[in-house]
């Protein structure tokens, strides 16, 4: 028995070994990722901006960046790291910096006002337009939530949703994903180390308890023998 526990301690402790072999090739791929984003985030040199109190800040105000923040948190339900908000790091790198962005971006579209000029007059659902130059406030309006029919409205959303607008988003929002699959692959990396840890002390304790049975019992070879009583002739 004691060595059918040694035996198999021995195999836990290999299986283990495997592991954190797997654990450690684990965050290597996942460190080349995470150093591709770094340099692909300093490539680009998007920077956020802070004062000198090391406050985020928004065209030089603190309220636009809380604004921001707000329409993030609020609006689409993203669990800000505020320490990913480092003033001593401005680079956007990281998932809660490149979804602020992507806020930003979402923000002051979602709060301009376009321009819109008719050449000539237009009518629609019973309104007259007049041809001339509308101020169209966007009003918080998504691209789908504008009637593309309307006269002043169609042109607003072209104006105000440009495919400048949606490309810079859905960059921002291929990095936000990405450096958050970074966080979870180092995670994955350090659950896969630890079991592997486990199994090497699991087979280590069973090879000891092994041991310390043989000791305390004696080997099947030494094992004490029962004395035959004489036979009665």
């Amino acid at each position: 028995m004691a060595h059918r526990l040694k035996l198999l301690g021995a195999a836990l402790a290999i299986i283990g070994i495997l592991f954190i072999g797997g654990a450690g090739f684990t965050a290597i791929k996942v460190k080349q990722g995470a150093d591709s984003l770094q340099a692909f985030s300093a490539a680009q040199n998007v920077m956020l901006t802070y004062n000198e109190d090391g406050q985020l800040v928004d065209r030089g105000e603190v309220e636009g960046a809380q604004a921001i923040l707000s329409l993030l948190e609020n609006d689409w339900n993203y669990p800000v790291n505020q320490s990913e908000l480092n003033p001593n790091d401005p680079l956007v790198n990281t998932g809660t910096e490149y979804m602020y962005q992507m806020a930003l971006v979402a923000y002051h579209t979602l709060n301009s006002t376009q321009q819109v000029t008719l050449t000539e007059d237009a009518e629609y659902n019973g309104e007259s337009f007049p041809a001339g130059t509308y101020d169209v406030a966007v009003d918080g309006k998504y691209w789908a939530d504008f009637d593309r029919m309307h006269p002043l409205e169609g042109p607003a959303r072209a104006l105000a949703w440009t495919g400048t607008a949606h490309a810079l988003i859905g960059e921002l929002g291929v990095g936000s994903v990405t450096a958050s699959t970074l966080q979870m692959g180092y995670g994955i990396a350090a659950l896969i180390g630890g079991l592997g840890l486990v199994l090497i002390f699991a087979g280590v304790g069973l090879a000891w308890a092994a041991r310390g049975a043989r000791t305390e019992g004696g080997s099947d070879a030494t094992a004490p023998s029962v004395a035959k009583e004489p036979a009665l002739v």
